[in-house]
């Protein structure tokens, strides 16, 4: 299919796809907001539709899987915050022995084996730490996706070696 029948039957499936959004929003905003996700996708990945593929199913497909997608994504930071007028003393000792002097020291530590780390591990894990994508790791540094993976494995079990000293902090805190 060419680019101009790609647009072609992208502008066809709109007011479809609008309709189709505002089922699984019920707000006109948000629906609007579907649609324009869903018509980015499919632009990003038309290389991907092949020929004799339904082509408003393969929309309808990625428009479901954008909405399930964002719906777990807000509902995992809903359930994250939570919202008390009063904080329980239990929190409060957490809180406390959290935010001792010890904070510091770990960060210096934790700065410390991540310096330790070959550039080979420590550059893809950072990138990951910083919120980038496997795939986005991959075409930054020209290695395949699989190499970013076991890298930053590979760095995380090093780190965690390194940072043994530290276990009984960590699971206090969680």
């Amino acid at each position: 299919m060419t680019s101009t029948d790609f647009n072609y039957q992208l502008n066809n499936h709109q007011t479809a796809l609008k309709s189709f959004a505002y089922k699984f929003t019920k707000d006109q905003d948000d629906a609007n907001d579907l649609v324009q996700d869903t018509l980015l996708k499919a632009i990003n990945y038309a290389t991907q539709f092949k020929d004799g593929t339904n082509f408003k199913g393969w929309l309808y497909t990625i428009m479901r899987n954008t909405f399930i997608n964002n719906y777990r994504r807000s509902a995992r930071s809903q359930a994250l915050i939570t919202v008390n007028e009063e904080i329980p003393s239990a929190q409060l000792h957490y809180s406390a022995t959290v935010n001792s002097g010890d904070g510091k020291f770990m960060m210096q530590d934790i700065y410390k084996a991540l310096d330790k780390l070959q550039p080979e591990y420590s550059t893809p894990f950072l990138k990951y730490f910083e919120g980038y994508k496997y795939h986005e790791i991959a075409d930054m540094l020209n290695i395949p996706i699989g190499t970013v993976k076991t890298r930053i494995h590979l760095a995380r079990q090093i780190l965690k070696n390194n940072l043994k000293m530290y276990v009984n902090n960590f699971s206090k805190v969680n």
